[in-house]
């Protein structure tokens, strides 16, 4: 058994903890004055200080010292997100006055304002973007719109009845007079309902899929180790003496501008797993590396992704800028498919600027985090929107899983988690959510327990279904139970029925 630390070891342990402290105050201040001039809205420079804070001290290794910190009773630093020196100054100090420093070696105490600040911003910058709850709880629930909204108002009020916070119009699908019919029935079941509704329009972006399928062979499916070709151009343009079942192309050639023999192409967001095995003038080769047994077919519009190639694509598309039209009059948050760094976003908010003058900075703007770049990058696009607009970010789940690989997902889903909670900034936890529930009126029992995980985000995105409103009123129902126990990483240690009930039987 480890024996109680001496007098020595925690003095040496305050000296490690007073020097990290001296080093995430200058590697922290040097990143925040790097930015801060171009910070126009003042509620974001605490947040933009205090993300500084926090990505100086993850840049250590803090393991050995949270052990010895859990040996003294003292907080082992592991929730230090939204409060990053508060949190390390409350340590310091606790152990200064244990170890019986002088006076002026002594670290004050932070003062409870400054120790909770970072927890009202996020609720503040959740309210801007999600609305106040009238219960007082913060997560929120947002719901895809199927194109029967348009035409079923009681399907709109039912939904909203049952929990939903904000609808969700993804502009990659319907019409606009679809959009606009949707509208109306969310404007008419708020005011019917007394409940305030946001609205999330969603921009289609550049979405690369199979745009056209030839099957010259005989048969339109691939199997492990089949080969099948990607044409750079027309359909008819590929190799004289290509032998293969299948020509695919894909809807934004551009991709060929940086393929490389040994890149991966994902097809229907896993299901089918190639790789590039020789280029031509007309396109590329692809080898099936995994897929199921009985093969799979390729078709028209099936996604495809590009894990290792650097595409030098623009998020925003025509078709996107004539939308933004539309939807800077309606959407209360717009949702940006495909952000890869900080250009990205400037590009949107000076479209923005240009349509809405100084308006534009009220709309919010909602990054969904889908690429590895994405991910790298997030701390630079989360200072570049939180500057200018209300901000939140999106974990797309599914295009995140197929870029990252699914065994790095859940471990990215934690930094994304982590880094925009210490920038005070709101996660949508986005993508398969209780599916089958939606799909099928049954839930898995793997979808309940992530349903519940979901409660550390500030809202949860739902996909359209059959069963959408009967998953609604079980999500809300989950996350409020879960609520009393989880805050973020925090446990919430409320009442426990099993040990008032144990309690209780021992009693007797």
């Amino acid at each position: 058994m480890k024996s109680t630390p001496s007098l020595k070891e925690m003095n040496d342990l305050y000296q490690t903890l007073f020097e990290l402290r001296q080093n995430v105050l200058e590697q922290g201040m040097k990143m925040y004055q790097a930015v801060s001039p171009s910070i126009r809205r003042s509620s974001f420079r605490f947040s933009a200080l205090n993300l500084a804070f926090y990505l100086a001290i993850r840049c250590h290794d803090l393991r050995p010292l949270q052990e010895k910190l859990l040996l003294l009773g003292l907080s082992s630093l592991g929730r230090s997100e939204a409060r990053t020196m508060a949190n390390l100054d409350a340590v310091i100090a606790s152990l200064g006055r244990i170890c019986h420093k002088q006076e002026h070696e002594l670290i004050a105490y932070p003062a409870p304002k400054w120790f909770f600040h970072g927890n009202r911003l996020l609720a503040h910058n959740s309210n801007l973007i999600f609305g106040i709850h009238p219960d007082a709880s913060y997560t929120n629930i947002m719901v895809t719109m199927p194109p029967e909204a348009a035409t079923d108002y009681k399907l709109v009020r039912n939904l909203l009845e049952a929990g939903m916070d904000m609808a969700r119009i993804n502009c990659a699908h319907d019409t606009r007079d679809m959009w606009q019919a949707m509208l109306h029935h969310i404007h008419k079941a708020e005011k019917e309902t007394k409940k305030r509704c946001k609205i999330y329009m969603d921009l289609a972006g550049p979405k690369v899929r199979i745009s056209q399928v030839l099957v010259p062979g005989d048969d339109d499916r691939v199997f492990t180790d089949d080969f099948f070709f990607l044409a750079r151009g027309k359909i008819s343009d590929y190799p004289a003496d290509y032998t293969g079942n299948v020509i695919i192309t894909c809807s934004i050639p551009q991709v060929f501008d940086h393929l490389q023999e040994g890149d991966s192409v994902v097809i229907d967001d896993g299901k089918l797993n190639c790789v590039v095995t020789r280029l031509t003038p007309q396109g590329a080769y692809l080898r099936v590396i995994s897929t199921k047994a009985k093969g799979f077919r390729l078709k028209n519009k099936k996604s495809l992704n590009f894990p290792k190639t650097p595409l030098d694509i623009t998020p925003l598309t025509k078709k996107d800028l004539t939308d933004l039209d539309f939807i800077i009059h309606h959407a209360d948050a717009i949702g940006y498919s495909f952000v890869r760094s900080r250009a990205d976003i400037l590009l949107l908010q000076d479209e923005l600027y240009k349509r809405m003058g100084n308006k534009a900075r009220n709309m919010a703007i909602i990054a969904k985090i889908e690429t590895r770049d994405s991910v790298h990058n997030l701390p630079e696009i989360i200072v570049q929107a939180a500057s200018r607009n209300p901000f939140g970010v999106m974990i797309a789940r599914g295009d995140l899983a197929v870029e990252a690989g699914y065994h790095r997902l859940a471990e990215l889903q934690e930094e994304i988690l982590w880094i925009c909670e210490a920038a005070h900034i709101p996660v949508i936890w986005a993508t398969q959510v209780l599916e089958n529930l939606v799909k099928t009126g049954i839930p898995s029992r793997a979808e309940i327990t992530d349903a519940a995980m979901s409660e550390r985000a500030e809202c949860v995105m739902l996909n359209k279904g059959p069963y959408i409103v009967k998953a609604v009123s079980s999500l809300a129902d989950i996350v409020k139970r879960m609520e009393g126990h989880q805050y973020k990483k925090a446990p919430q240690l409320r009442t426990l029925h099993i040990a008032s009930d144990a309690l209780k039987a021992f009693d007797n």
